[in-house]
């Protein structure tokens, strides 16, 4: 037994409209990194509410897509990055806290799959994009170095993103919509 929503269409508008708050969240604050011209943004949050709420599918949909969508505003060096990370992000937190999860099982998914966003950037920062930057310059952003100066901020927004993510679960985890409502009388 699970507390997902249970309508296909439903499940599909929420996925919907969770990808959109994720790319407004992605966009509505953004505090530059200047050693990576990366950013600190809320956009997880709803990456790991999607995860929590809607599953795997909904999770790695939301993660994969809606922050994607703020980085092709702006800072499309990142869109590859971010499609990966927080795709990833999303589908682990689906996948660990997938079902009637106790509470410790919910926050132990957003936790890990949050750490997937520090692990997931530096990965990419530290070694992909160096090595894709030096056949693609477009891709030559950012290195070792800076990949450890955002460490920190990145591990800021995981704890903020998990947190947030873990709130809003437990504020619509209860939520029951109908498939079929009920006609007036």
């Amino acid at each position: 037994m699970d507390d997902r929503p249970s309508s296909g269409l439903t499940r599909w508008a929420l996925i919907g409209t969770l990808t959109g708050l994720a790319a407004f969240g992605t966009m509505l604050i953004r505090i530059p990194i200047p050693a990576t011209t990366g950013y600190f943004n809320l956009g997880d949050v709803f990456v790991v509410w999607a995860g929590l709420w809607l599953g795997p599918i909904g999770g790695l949909f939301v993660g994969a897509v809606g922050p994607t969508i703020a980085d092709a505003i702006g800072f499309p060096q990142f869109i590859l990055a971010t499609m990966v990370t927080k795709g990833a992000e999303g589908l682990l937190v689906g996948l660990l806290g997938a079902g009637r999860a106790g509470i410790s099982r919910k926050t132990f998914a957003a936790l890990f799959g949050s750490l997937t966003i520090v692990v997931g950037y530096f990965v990419f920062e530290a070694w992909i994009y160096p090595w894709l930057g030096r056949s693609i310059p477009f891709f030559a952003v950012t290195d070792l170095a800076a990949a450890l100066v955002e460490l920190l901020p990145n591990t800021v927004q995981a704890v903020i993103g998990a947190a947030g993510g873990l709130a809003l679960w437990r504020a619509t985890s209860g939520v029951q919509v109908l498939s079929n409502p009920p006609t007036p009388g």
